[in-house]
């Protein structure tokens, strides 16, 4: 049987492709998972500013917590100019505002039909979710499935059954254009599950998971790849540092 090479999607990221073997299969849904501090937003943005600067590839930001102008800021903070790459349409970042009621599948769509991205960013997937699940998901018309679920089968769901239903829709949705997706999620300090869901690990293609330890005044920040589907990859713990972005500490493992 003739072996399938797989297209990847490179971060840019000195060290983390080689530990990827090659990269990111592309398409793939992967969740970055990690707690206060450890670089969730960092690594997303660095993912997209590389992918622009090194590749030429369009990038897609949809934040639900920090908008265009702090996104600016932080990118800035490393180096980056984030407005440039918007207004050389490589990079857009839209703001979502989970308060406003719009449908955030209908809007999705929306944008990645009109800007054809490359990569795609959701950050954060938690506050989606929380939002979604607080304000009633009948309201959002992106979900109207949950909602026709549940007028054909009134049975009492729990919140976790109704966190699959809106995330197995929203990874579907994501899913059916081909895009290599970074989806951010907090890591539960007790690790018993790898998202703030406990669900999205099973249904993503790849989950990353990022930590921190401060010890008096030193810190140390480690990262590994828990799971990635269609390709191997390194095992290990990696240590990796922040700052002119995220940088990994060349064949230190854990």
């Amino acid at each position: 049987m003739a072996i399938v090479e797989v297209t990847r999607t490179k971060t840019g990221i000195q060290g983390l492709d080689k530990a990827l073997n090659g990269g990111i299969p592309e398409g793939n849904i992967v969740l970055i998972s990690g707690g206060a501090g450890t670089g969730k937003s960092t690594f997303c943005l660095q993912f997209l500013m590389n992918g622009a600067a090194l590749f030429g590839e369009k990038g897609l930001y949809l934040s639900t917590e920090q908008n265009k102008e702090e996104l600016y800021k932080q990118a800035g903070g490393f180096g980056w100019n984030l407005e440039a790459m918007e207004q050389r349409n490589l990079i857009k970042i839209v703001y979502f505002d989970i308060t406003a009621g719009d449908s955030f599948l209908e809007k999705i769509n929306a944008l990645i039909n009109d800007f054809k991205p490359k990569r795609v960013i959701v950050d954060s997937l938690t506050t989606l979710t929380d939002s979604l699940l607080v304000s009633g998901i009948s309201d959002d018309k992106g979900f109207s499935m949950v909602q026709i679920a549940e007028t054909v089968n009134p049975i009492p769901r729990t919140e976790q059954i109704m966190s699959k239903s809106i995330l197995y829709r929203l990874f579907k949705e994501i899913k059916k254009y081909k895009l290599s997706t970074l989806l951010t999620t907090e890591l539960p300090e007790d690790e018993k599950t790898l998202s703030a869901d406990g669900v999205s690990e099973f249904i993503s293609d790849g989950v990353l998971l990022l930590h921190y330890l401060g010890v008096g005044s030193s810190e140390f920040r480690s990262m590994q790849i828990r799971k990635m589907r269609y390709t191997s990859h390194k095992k290990d713990f990696i240590l990796y540092d922040i700052e002119d972005g995220i940088s990994l500490k060349e064949e230190k493992t854990i």
